[in-house]
């Protein structure tokens, strides 16, 4: 036999006899939040998703709305002016000390009318000209 056999032996048989071993019931705790997981391992799942997603669509000449260059510039370029018309139009209804005015604005597609109401209320009711329809809100103004 060899000389170390032994040594390893009673190394084995003390540690076994010096040690006491704990056992406790193994718990399953889902990783994914959508299945009770901790909500902190979302973004980790959802990176490695998408590091293993090798599908790509297909794309064709326009871009991915379907919408020529022309319509794209004609889209943004009514947005731009639609976000003036607005800030025009909430310059005229606000004062100087930040509050809004009560009145009637028009444009040539839109009235926009404020009202007070009863504890301090503002309501503003949109309507569009061409077709009748209104949005309305209010508004608390101290």
């Amino acid at each position: 036999m060899h000389r170390l056999f032994p040594v390893f032996i009673s190394m084995v048989l003390l540690s076994g006899l010096s040690g006491t071993a704990h056992a406790s019931e193994l718990a399953y705790v889902p990783n994914n939040p959508s299945f009770g997981g901790n909500p902190l391992n979302g973004p980790v799942l959802l990176n490695q998703a998408q590091a293993q997603n090798h599908f790509t669509a297909k794309s064709d000449s326009s871009s991915s709305s379907g919408q020529t260059a022309l319509s794209q510039f004609n889209s943004m370029l009514q947005s731009a002016i639609l976000s003036r018309v607005s800030s025009a139009v909430t310059s005229s209804i606000v004062g100087p000390n930040g509050q809004l005015i009560p009145g009637i604005v028009e444009t040539t597609d839109f009235r926009i009318a404020i009202t007070n109401l009863p504890g301090g209320l503002l309501q503003i009711v949109t309507t569009d000209k061409s077709t009748g329809q209104t949005t309305q809100f209010q508004v608390n103004q101290p």
